[in-house]
């Protein structure tokens, strides 16, 4: 993964647009119009808790302990376990008052594990693992006291904490842990050109030109056109390389403005990088591995588009020559049942 990186995924993006325009999968003209719009790839956690996260960090920060050679007075084993239950069953009944006060007994045991192991633990033997699972710990208890902190300071999942809370709006689905992603379309067939992760949950108006350099990185070309939904709005004013359409707007000209009902041939593209290939649960560790599932997945769907042409192909190419053999075998056998029913007649 860090022998790859990003520029690696995006080469691999590259040869299966190559391979695209080979086989005809998608033609030189398609990239003058393209199709934009920004989906959330969530990562492979749990549902997050403040429970759950104190709890992680006694774990970590015990194990901490245990490789430094530190001797704990208390690990607070048994009395975590039994607080983890009642928080559990106190959510579940809606007794926020007692789940309030059973996350602040935790984090108050977590805040003596930190104070116990800054004491015994000399200033020359502190490394960077050391801080960093100090300042996550220091943040679960945060977050378990404050119930005004700020969304964007949270921490979601201990081994993740590049992980973002995303609000789209969805009835069913009103948050979603991960990271954004924007995704680049053809608008003729839906040819991924560029799907890249963006971390800290940036506006999707002031995504545009950063995707079309990545297009164009991959590429070499860039849109004369960008078609988008209305959660774009601004970026027909801000954009530097091309010119947005944002859907719904009836003021406009050209072909480009009347190719705005192909903007939501996107949503499918979306929907099988999601189902199809793996963008729905995001396996990879840390920010990169964001950015290389990201671009793989936009590569996958390329390739999936590359073999359904080469499998067309393949049967045009057995069927045509078949269907012929089959005609003149079964041309003489036609005209003998017509001779049979003249003579009936």
């Amino acid at each position: 993964r860090k022998r790859i990186g990003e520029e690696g995924a995006e080469q691999l993006l590259k040869l299966s647009i190559d391979a695209g325009l080979k086989t005809g999968t998608i033609k030189p003209e398609s990239f003058k119009t393209a199709v934009i719009d920004t989906t959330v790839m969530e990562k492979a956690i749990a549902h997050p808790s403040d429970s759950k996260l104190l709890q992680k960090s006694r774990e970590r920060l015990v194990a901490l302990a245990r490789k430094q050679g530190v001797k704990l007075r208390q690990t607070y084993a048994k009395e975590f376990r039994d607080l983890s239950y009642k928080a559990s069953r106190y959510a579940h009944a809606r007794q926020m008052n007692r789940l309030k006060r059973t996350n602040q007994t935790m984090a108050t045991r977590v805040g003596r594990l930190i104070r116990e192991l800054l004491n015994k633990v000399p200033v020359e033997e502190v490394a960077d693992d050391f801080l960093d699972i100090l300042t996550r710990s220091s943040t679960a208890i945060r977050q378990a006291i404050d119930p005004g902190m700020r969304t964007a300071e949270k921490l979601f999942a201990f081994h993740a904490p590049e992980v973002e809370c995303i609000r789209k709006g969805k009835a069913r689905k009103p948050n979603e842990f991960g990271c954004k992603v924007s995704v680049m379309t053809t608008a003729e067939e839906g040819f991924v050109l560029c799907s890249h992760a963006m971390h800290g949950n940036p506006y999707d108006g002031h995504t545009v030109n950063r995707s079309l350099l990545k297009m164009h990185s991959v590429t070499g070309t860039l849109p004369s056109a960008v078609l988008a939904d209305r959660g774009y709005r601004g970026a027909d004013r801000n954009c530097l390389f091309s010119q947005v359409h944002i859907t719904g707007r009836k003021r406009g000209k050209g072909k480009a403005h009347a190719l705005q009902h192909r903007r939501n041939s996107i949503e499918p593209i979306i929907g099988h990088m999601k189902n199809d290939g793996l963008m729905h649960r995001n396996w990879l560790k840390g920010e990169m591995g964001d950015k290389i599932n990201a671009v793989l997945c936009g590569a996958g769907q390329n390739l999936r588009m590359v073999l359904r042409k080469l499998r067309e192909l393949l049967c045009a190419w057995i069927i045509w020559p078949l269907s012929a053999v089959i005609t003149e075998i079964i041309r003489p056998i036609r005209l003998m049942l017509e001779r049979q029913e003249m003579m009936v007649a």
